[in-house]
């Protein structure tokens, strides 16, 4: 099994493009970000909803982590996921714009959001935090670039199963984003 080699550098990356898209589909008509293909499928506002309440569960940890690591002379240039690590990773990155397993949202990682109530205000308040919060990620990134990454792990959201070094972290947030960045375009069609 090849082994997953991560950089800062590819993930800001990612991380900018995924933002750039986002800004993309926030200027589309209300009628659209509201859509769903189905009655059991989430509309584009709900996904961006479900991405906010996702980071806001690692966001603490991450600023707890890079508050306790070390700092160290050079700028980490790779680093390597370990096996568990990159199983999980893997399992939530799209392959060739594919969602590969469909999973079942944990209770509290749904959006909860009246329909009824949603209006343009509402809709750009939602996407306004995904900004906000994916600006943390990506300083967060650029922080541990000067950190010994291999000096504290976080645990991840799903529970004490999965522990995460900060690279390791940031790649299974940007996988995650990647999977609902293809389920947006599935919803938009």
């Amino acid at each position: 099994m090849a082994s997953l080699q991560i950089t800062s550098e590819n993930q800001i990356q990612r991380l900018n493009g995924i933002l750039n898209h986002v800004k993309t589909i926030q200027a589309l008509d209300i009628s659209q970000l509201l859509a769903t293909p189905n009655s059991k499928s989430w509309n584009v506002v709900e996904v961006i909803a479900h991405l906010n309440i996702s980071y806001n569960l690692y966001a603490e940890k991450i600023d707890a982590a890079l508050d306790k690591l070390p700092n160290t002379n050079s700028d980490s240039k790779e680093f390597k996921a370990r096996p568990w690590q990159k199983f999980v990773i893997e399992g939530q990155r799209p392959k060739e714009g594919i969602r590969k397993w469909k999973m079942k949202t944990l209770k509290r990682f749904e959006p909860l959001l009246s329909h009824e109530d949603l209006n343009r205000e509402k809709i750009d308040a939602i996407f306004t935090e995904f900004f906000i919060l994916h600006d943390h990620l990506k300083q967060s990134i650029i922080k541990s670039r000067s950190k010994e990454v291999s000096k504290a792990k976080i645990t991840s959201a799903i529970g004490p199963l999965v522990r995460f070094y900060l690279p390791e972290a940031f790649e299974f947030l940007l996988s995650h984003m990647e999977r609902h960045m293809v389920q947006i375009d599935e919803i938009l069609g």
